[in-house]
């Protein structure tokens, strides 16, 4: 079993910065790709930003431009820099992580998901 952690959230201004992140740790053979992914009150989740093992990063056209996803592949850590949050941006945020474990069975793993407030 893969557990994934994230921290980082909490309520911010307009205009202000918050850092996610996320921790996996468990049955892990390798990770391919981590992400985030959000869910607003009300709404569906929906993709963030993805990381894959060959540096591809991918967006969602939302969030391109202000939010940075990177990983710490030796830490098995993904984070999520987001700079200039709009009200719009409110919403848990939750870490996705896929890869295979040491029996070499796919895993899609999620958080509990942190939750991030934009404010005045």
């Amino acid at each position: 079993q893969v557990q994934l952690v994230e921290s980082g959230g909490g309520l911010v201004q307009p205009g202000g910065s918050l850092r996610l992140s996320c921790v996996a740790s468990g049955n892990i053979f390798n990770i391919n790709a981590m992400g985030w992914y959000r869910q607003a009150p009300g709404k569906q989740r929906e993709f963030v930003a993805t990381s894959t093992n060959g540096g591809h990063t991918n967006y969602a056209d939302a969030v391109k431009g202000r939010f940075t996803i990177s990983r710490d592949n030796a830490k098995n850590t993904v984070y999520l820099q987001m700079n200039n949050l709009q009200p719009d941006d409110t919403a848990v945020y939750y870490c996705n992580a896929v890869g295979v474990n040491y029996t070499l069975d796919y895993y899609d793993s999620w958080g509990q998901g942190t939750q991030v407030i934009v404010s005045s």
